[in-house]
């Protein structure tokens, strides 16, 4: 059964950095387009960031350009989620996503598997 187990997440303050990461098993990893969502409170589930199986490609959600990096490590199976000039409305639940179907994971794909997710929180 696949499994995305995520980590790293806690409460800092803005203008801090924070990794996040996704422990993936069950799957072939690297043949999977991964990436990363989020919700906050009373929102709707948010594109953050996603990359090709590879990790030769990526793409960004517009809030978080220039700020966040995705990448992967397909030799540990890990899904990564580097976080810089954290703000206030970066607060959010952070789940890591995949999908076996697409050659990248976007904002409009189809999520195959969902992690349970990782709360972050910055305060201002």
């Amino acid at each position: 059964q696949v499994q995305l187990v995520e980590s790293g997440g806690g409460l800092v303050q803005a203008g801090d950095s924070l990794k996040l990461s996704c422990a993936a098993s069950g799957l072939t990893f690297s043949s999977a387009a991964m990436g990363w969502f989020r919700q906050a409170p009373g929102k709707e589930r948010e594109f953050v960031a996603g990359t090709s199986a590879s990790g030769s490609r990526t793409q960004y959600g517009d809030s978080v350009k220039g700020r966040f990096t995705i990448f992967r490590d397909n030799a540990k199976n890990t899904l990564y989620l580097q976080m810089t000039s954290l703000k206030f409305e970066d607060t959010a639940v952070y789940y890591c996503a995949a999908t076996m179907r697409f050659f990248i994971l976007g904002a409009g794909t189809k999520v195959d598997y969902w992690g349970q997710g990782t709360q972050v929180t910055v305060s201002s």
